[in-house]
Parts: structure tokens; C-alpha cells; sequence
């Protein structure tokens, strides 16, 4: 399967270009705005408020980061007078007459960082504050329908809540501006599946919670699971309805699965409809693995009832010529080369990747520390900080891959918040602080996570009750680089009980291109740490292993 067929599998939703025809009121139904990444962005009219070409109206691709297509002002997080300056996008567009008295949304998978939005002259709700979480507005009573409509977009680089600034804006990365991530509306049938949330055990045994919008009579939800053939592996009996029910749990089991491991990335199709009397109302799918995590205190981590460690590496969504507009391609790329040096972990640092990344991670299984933004201390202040998780657990609670969330990085957590992501998410998936050691606390699972140990250090936490599992260490740049050490490291901590994992920082530089008048980018400095690839991950024909430790890093060089 493509990289783009995996992120389409995983919107679990049909595909619509343009004003095409609609089919049946069944299905939810997609039409992008945007282009899907870097490489087919569509053309908006853009109005830069200041910096470069600022202060006249012109075009821009869209998805982008606008400092990479000419506009506003570099920043790196550490700047001591960040650039402020504000994008407004508009263009029009169509949607089908087909569509009146459907339920149409309004989809923003990232956009930095505070975004308001009118259609046609009206608002479509609240300005979104976060640049990394995706975000949706309900505008079916704003929309014309079979005829021409208005989107005006205005992104603010800085945002007016302070700890979205000190947790986003003030890190220890490149800051951009920009919808950087696709835009698109999805036409729901009125009485519709609104989301849902699994927890797919490797058992087989099933259960979750599915949330309805619209149910105006009694109606079935029926849940069947199939291959990604197309081969049905069975059904859960029909759960009854009633109007205006918002939400209903399922659970059953379906014997014969093949348990989603590292080694084998099984896969399978969910489908749920909602039907009444025999007729289907609406249907959605989505592409899941059945697996079990479990994190015994002081013992280990299991998968499957198996105990692993996780060997990992900490990753950025970057690329020189666009900054965080990335694509499925690349996603597919990065996978593949962390899985090529085996690695069978990654952790996003310091924010929640793009859909397709985490679709590669379930297919070519690659464990993943999903990571709500919060760079350092101070963390996102409670007027956000619940929304965020929710909006990122709701995105990727049913992706296989993802089996730790991480609050937050180094200071930069709200302890607050620590029981929210257990709200929306049925696996109950452990919360961990990255940098930090809670002695054993519960809320962490009784892990330490530590960052950049000396070796007598490392030693010393291996010895302890916590398990030990360093999100961040053999920094790139301050500890010799990567393989500095490697194999006196990992023997250590491949001989202790309480060695759970390690995530090298990080996967690759961050050297940006500024767009110059010529055909060619212009590279800036790297201000970030050396990593262990070049900025556009190339490798050379040479490889350099570890042989004793079972670790191979391949040598990279820039194209």
C-alpha cells in the first residue's frame, strides 16, 4: 500500500475533488481545501502583516509554513524578540447542492498558532489557540449550498494566551507560522457516527465507546471487522438506540486474530454502521490492530504478554525547504530508515505528528510516545491545556502504534490534566513526564524518565525500584554524539530488569532554507543539536554497527 492510500485508509472517509458529484448519503464524504502536503499544496490569496513581502495582498500555497514561501520573519524559539506578524488567507469554493441538510464540518489538521475562521462573513466559531492539535467547527448553517462560498482564515504567529507561547512558541526549535497542515470539509449524514474510541486487545476481545450526532428515532449500530482484503473476520451483535442517544458502548470478541506486534504490523478494517430497520443511515471505518500494553511497576513493559525494550529515538517534523508541512512520502521515508537502523520506537518530540506518520508507524510497527506540546516550564495553563489533550487523544486514540502519551517535556507538564487523557481514551494507555523521576509514582507507572544520564548515572537509576527509561539521551551534539558510548549503554541496560527503554535525541538536524531569487534555497544555520541524520535524512552506501548491541546506525550525509 501507498503512503498516500495509508493516510486516506486512516481518514476512513471517501475522497471528494472539488465540487464532484456526490454519491450516496452513507458514507462521510471529504473535500480538501488545501493541497494533502509540501508537495501539492493549492493556491490561496495571502496577506502577510509584516517581514518579508508583508503588506500587500498576493497568493501563497496551502498547505506551507509561510516563512519558507517568502513571508514574515525566522524565528528560533530562543529569540529574544520573537516576530509577530499575522497571515489572512481567503479563497472560495464550492460544495455540492447535494450536501444541504447534511452535517458539514470543518477540518484544520494544524495551523500556528491562534486561528480565527469566517465563512462567508461569518464566524465559524471560537479562535483555536495551539498550533499542533487538530481542530474542527461545525459550519453547515453557514454554507451555500451548490454555489460559491468565502473562507477568510487569520493565523497570529504569537498567540494571546501566554503558556501557548512558553510551551509552543519560546522551544528549542525553529518557530513558524502558517496552515501547515491540510484543510478540508466532511459532509456527514444529519443522523451520523460522530467518532469513536477502541481498545482492540490481542485476545481478540474488543470493546470501545462510539459517540452519535443527530439521532432524531431508534436506530442499531452493528461493528464488523474484516482484513484489509476485504475478508470478513466477524461481527458484534446489534446494539439498540434510542433517539437522541449520544453515545453507546460495544465490546465482543473475534476469535482468530493475528496480534498487532512490532514484528508483524497485523492490521484489519473496523466498520461501523448505523442503521434503522434494515436501511443504513451512515457508515465509517478505520484501520486498527489488536494488541495488548501493560507496564508492571518495577518489572517492565509487555506487548502481547511479551516483555520488550523500546530502543528509540526522538523526532521532529521537519524539512528544510518546508518546514512542518511534510507528507506522506516523507512519513513512509522516516519510518523505514528508523526501522532500518533497528529502532523500534520513536517518541514525537515536542508535539503530536501528522496522520500519516502514525499510519506509517502502524504498518511497518514502530512503537510511538505520542507528546502533548509543552517544550519546558512553565506548561499550558488549565484555560487550554484540557482541550489539547482531548484534541489529541481523540485524533489518535485508535492508532496501534501509539502506546504512551507524554505529557508534556521536561517541566513542561501540567499535572492537572494527567487524569484527562484516561477520559477519552478506553486503553487507558499510561502518562509519562519526559525528563522527570516520580519515585515510583503510580501516574507515571513507576518510571523514570530521566533525560541525558552519565554513564555512572545511568548505572546508578538501573539499580534502583523505578524502571528506567530515558526519553532523551547520548544527545547528538553535548555527549560525543550518538554512538558515543552506545554499546556500554545499552549493555547495561540490556543486563538490568528495570532497563525499559532509551530514545536517543534526536533523528535529524534542523537546518532550514530560506527562499531566495534564484531557483535554488539558501541553507541557515542549524541552530538545534547535531543529529543522527542530516536534515533530509539522506544515507550513504556505508553503515556502522554495533555489533554486540544489536543497534546499527547508518552513516548520513546531506543530497
Amino acid at each position: 500500500m501507498t503512503p498516500l492510500s495509508r493516510a486516506a485508509a486512516l481518514l476512513g472517509v471517501l475522497l471528494v475533488a472539488g465540487s464532484a458529484a456526490v454519491c450516496a448519503h452513507t458514507a462521510s464524504e471529504t473535500q480538501y481545501l488545501t493541497g494533502l502536503g509540501k508537495d501539492d499544496g493549492v493556491t490561496w490569496e495571502f496577506y502577510c502583516t509584516a517581514g518579508r513581502n508583508g503588506g500587500t495582498w498576493t497568493t501563497i500555497v496551502v498547505p506551507s509554513c509561510w516563512e519558507l514561501e517568502g513571508f514574515g520573519t525566522y524565528n528560533y524559539g530562543h529569540d529574544s524578540s520573537p516576530a509577530s506578524e499575522q497571515g489572512l488567507y481567503r479563497r472560495t469554493f464550492n460544495v455540492p447542492a447535494g450536501w444541504s441538510g447534511r452535517r458539514v464540518e470543518l477540518v484544520f489538521e494544524g495551523s500556528m498558532t491562534d486561528t480565527a475562521v469566517t465563512v462567508n462573513g461569518n464566524s465559524a466559531g471560537p479562535t483555536h489557540q495551539g498550533g499542533f492539535t487538530e481542530f474542527r467547527y461545525d459550519i453547515s448553517a453557514l454554507l451555500n449550498y451548490g454555489t460559491s462560498n468565502l473562507i477568510e482564515v487569520t493565523v497570529a504567529k504569537r498567540s494571546a494566551n501566554t503558556s501557548i507561547n512558553q510551551a509552543e512558541r519560546e522551544a528549542d526549535y525553529w518557530i513558524f507560522g502558517g496552515i501547515y497542515r491540510p484543510v478540508y470539509l466532511i459532509a456527514h449524514p444529519a443522523e451520523s457516527i460522530r467518532r469513536f474510541a477502541l481498545n482492540p486487545l490481542a485476545n481478540g476481545t474488543l470493546s470501545g465507546v462510539v459517540h452519535f450526532a443527530g439521532l432524531a428515532a431508534s436506530a442499531d449500530l452493528v461493528a464488523t471487522v474484516r482484513t484489509t482484503n476485504g475478508t470478513l473476520v466477524g461481527a458484534l451483535p446489534p446494539v439498540a438506540l434510542t433517539a437522541n442517544q449520544s453515545n453507546a458502548t460495544i465490546t465482543g470478541n473475534f476469535p482468530g486474530i493475528v496480534p498487532w506486534s512490532m514484528e508483524n504490523p497485523s492490521l484489519y478494517d473496523l466498520t461501523l454502521e448505523l442503521t434503522r430497520s434494515g436501511n443504513l443511515l451512515h457508515s465509517a471505518t478505520d484501520r486498527i490492530g489488536f494488541r495488548t500494553v501493560q507496564v508492571i511497576p518495577g518489572n517492565g513493559f509487555y506487548l502481547n504478554g511479551v516483555k520488550i525494550r523500546m530502543n528509540g529515538v526522538n523526532r521532529h517534523t521537519f524539512w528544510p525547504d518546508s518546514g512542518r508541512t511534510s507528507s506522506a512520502a516523507l512519513s513512509a521515508e522516516a519510518v523505514a530508515l528508523i526501522k532500518g537502523t533497528n529502532m523500534n520506537a520513536v517518541r514525537m518530540s515536542h508535539y503530536p505528528p501528522d496522520k500519516h506518520f502514525l499510519a506509517e508507524c502502524d504498518a511497518q510497527g514502530l512503537l510511538v510516545i505520542n507528546e502533548l506540546p509543552g517544550w519546558q516550564s512553565p506548561a499550558y495553563d488549565n484555560t487550554v491545556a484540557p482541550r489539547l489533550v482531548q484534541e489529541l487523544v481523540e485524533r489518535d486514540v485508535n492508532r496501534p502504534s501509539v502506546v504512551l502519551w507524554a505529557n508534556g517535556n521536561e517541566g513542561g507538564w501540567n499535572l492537572t490534566v494527567d487524569d484527562d487523557y484516561a477520559l477519552h481514551d478506553p486503553q487507558a494507555r499510561p502518562v509519562i513526564h519526559p525528563g522527570s523521576n516520580y519515585s515510583g509514582n503510580l501516574a507515571q507507572g513507576g518510571m523514570d524518565t530521566t533525560h541525558y544520564p552519565t554513564y555512572s548515572t545511568l548505572t546508578s537509576k538501573l539499580g534502583g525500584s523505578n524502571l528506567y527509561l530515558p526519553t532523551e539521551f547520548l544527545h547528538g551534539l553535548y555527549d560525543g554524539g550518538h554512538a558515543a558510548g552506545l554499546q556500554d549503554y545499552w549493555n547495561a541496560m540490556r543486563a538490568s530488569s528495570k532497563g525499559a527503554a532509551d530514545f536517543s535525541g534526536y533523528s535529524r538536524t534542523k537546518a532550514s532554507c530560506a527562499p531566495t531569487a534564484g531557483t535554488r534555497s539558501t541553507p541557515m544555520a542549524t541552530t538545534p543539536p547535531t543529529a543522527s541524520s542530516a536534515p533530509t535524512t539522506r544515507k550513504s552506501r556505508a553503515t556502522r554497527r554495533s555489533a554486540k548491541s544489536g543497534r546499527r546506525l547508518w552513516c548520513l550525509r546531506h543530497p
